[in-house]
């Protein structure tokens, strides 16, 4: 049974599934889809072409699926989706893609503190947490279990990899590869993600793997290619393979050591 607040206003367009929660003053409206067991707080403001799965918490004052804030956007249809188990905290603000068709994607179990921001046609993998007034700029791509601190600003167009660490206030405007820790204006690797990794159950022959890895990408003299021909005659596990082709598959580059 929902529990829906009769100060909130909710167009009849808008779908709503089993065990939801909305709360006083809430405003709801266009083609939103609300999955089961979610709790939508006080003065929250969904609208467009936003779905959210199940489990999605919402907290006071979020706006989810408002227009981007990018001046090449004509109000073509465009899409917003958030999958299940998220935690969306105070003030949020997460915008749809800019042009008919395009999308903003959000995955399963992240933690998204308050006063962050997502922009248009970002790509948020799952178990990410984005720390209080992160800031996403458009067509950025966060990759499963990423840390973002708090006040960090990420470029657009650019990448991070998964299980990589930023630090705090950083400014990224280059990719950051899978695995590490970057800090700084503008952040750059300082190391593999250590405390991360033990905490999510690397082993030690892994860990080790990685560190070897990092070495030869930011401390051997190489250059790009170089290093991608050395980790490809490396151990052929998961990590490695993620390293490679995500440096590959860079277009604004990868940030590097001082």
């Amino acid at each position: 049974m929902n529990k829906i607040h009769p100060t909130a206003i909710i167009s009849s367009e808008v779908e709503i599934g089993e065990n939801v929660e909305i709360g006083p003053y809430a405003i709801i409206e266009g083609k939103v889809k609300i999955g089961n067991n979610c709790k939508i707080g006080p003065f929250v403001h969904i609208q467009g072409y936003t779905e959210i799965g199940e489990n999605t918490k919402i907290f006071t004052g979020a706006i989810i699926g408002s227009i981007p804030q990018d001046l090449k956007y004509k109000g073509d249809i465009t899409y917003l989706k958030i999958g299940n188990n998220n935690i969306i905290r105070e003030y949020v603000t997460i915008n749809p893609g800019t042009s008919a068709g395009e999308e903003t994607i959000i995955g399963d179990n992240n933690l998204i503190m308050a006063y962050a921001h997502v922009a248009h046609n970002c790509k948020i993998g799952n178990n990410v947490i984005i720390a209080n007034s992160g800031t996403l700029a458009g067509h950025v791509e966060i990759n499963d279990y990423a840390i973002i601190g708090g006040l960090v600003g990420i470029h657009q167009f650019c990448r991070i990899g998964k299980h990589s660490i930023i630090g705090g206030c950083s400014k990224v405007v280059m990719d950051i590869i899978p695995y590490i820790v970057a800090d700084g204006h503008p952040a750059r690797p300082y190391g593999i993600n250590l405390i991360g990794l033990k905490r999510r159950n690397f082993s030690e022959e892994k860990i080790k793997i990685l560190n070897d890895a990092y070495k030869i990408i930011f401390r051997s003299g190489l250059n790009t290619t170089q290093a991608l021909k050395k980790l490809e005659e490396m151990n052929n596990c998961e990590e490695i393979r993620d390293i490679i082709e995500f440096i590959k598959s860079s277009q604004r580059g990868i940030a590097k050591e001082r």
